[in-house]
């Protein structure tokens, strides 16, 4: 009974849903002689497959995050960390607004570093729309819960995207005369944000956080079932080459 709920639940739950009906759909247009329907509802729902199991997607971000390691003995003067995502109106223990789990991953990330390093912490993140709220105001509140003093914390609150985030750290950057930023984002995200920051004329050294694969991962047949965790996965990872194809042609 185990097995068979862990076999079937997939393909209730989206995305498996939607892809035994591509399919289905897509055999009876083939049975029916709809010969275009049947092959493009077909190759849609297998795409939508392919793209939701943990060893496409995996392989999909691995080409990201696999250019950067944490490094051992980490250096600097201060650390940058860029927002991720809120959810701002939530009830919170100490407030109002939390953040994303992926900017979970990355505030812990950056509490340990600055308790090894004892350096100031800047919180880069605005509010992308003017109905939402600015990220960097959650996270700050976060920083300071999880210990770290108020005066170790400057907060940039304006930046809408990873472009601006560079833009305007780095005023905060000459205007305090840090040299040596320690740049704390995803792993994935590291890539992307590097490139900005050398538009903005500011050398970071990465510090990857929330590592989502790894090498020589090992994968069981429950990872070839379709799953949304994946098709999240293999959604960062096109987000991510689609925002490099976009750096390499505007800048």
């Amino acid at each position: 009974m185990f097995l068979f709920k862990k076999i079937l639940t997939p393909f209730i739950l989206p995305p498996g849903i939607f892809i035994v009906f591509l399919i289905l759909s897509g055999i009876w247009f083939l049975f029916k002689k709809y010969w275009k329907t049947g092959l493009l509802n077909s190759l849609i729902g297998i795409l939508l497959w392919v793209l939701s199991i943990s060893p496409v997607s995996d392989v999909m971000l691995r080409g990201i995050e696999s250019e950067f390691a944490i490094p051992q003995k980490p250096e600097g003067d201060v650390i940058l960390l860029l927002g991720g995502g809120a959810y701002d109106e939530v009830p919170d223990l100490s407030g109002v607004g939390a953040p994303s789990g992926d900017m979970l991953e990355r505030i812990v990330t950056a509490v340990r570093l600055q308790k090894k390093l004892n350096i100031p912490v800047i919180v880069s993140g605005g509010k992308v729309f003017k109905h939402k709220k600015a990220e960097a105001p959650i996270v700050m509140r976060f920083l300071i819960d999880l210990g770290l003093p108020a005066n170790k914390v400057i907060v940039e609150d304006k930046s809408r995207d990873t472009v601006e985030n560079a833009r305007y750290t780095s005023t905060i950057l000459k205007k305090n005369g840090y040299k040596k930023p320690l740049l704390v984002t995803s792993a994935y995200h590291m890539k992307r944000s590097i490139l900005s920051f050398e538009k903005a004329g500011i050398k970071v050294i990465p510090f990857p956080a929330g590592f989502k694969t790894w090498q020589n991962k090992k994968y069981g047949w429950e990872d070839y079932l379709p799953n949304v965790a994946a098709l999240e996965i293999a959604y960062i990872a096109m987000r991510e080459y689609l925002g490099l194809l976009f750096y390499k042609f505007a800048y």
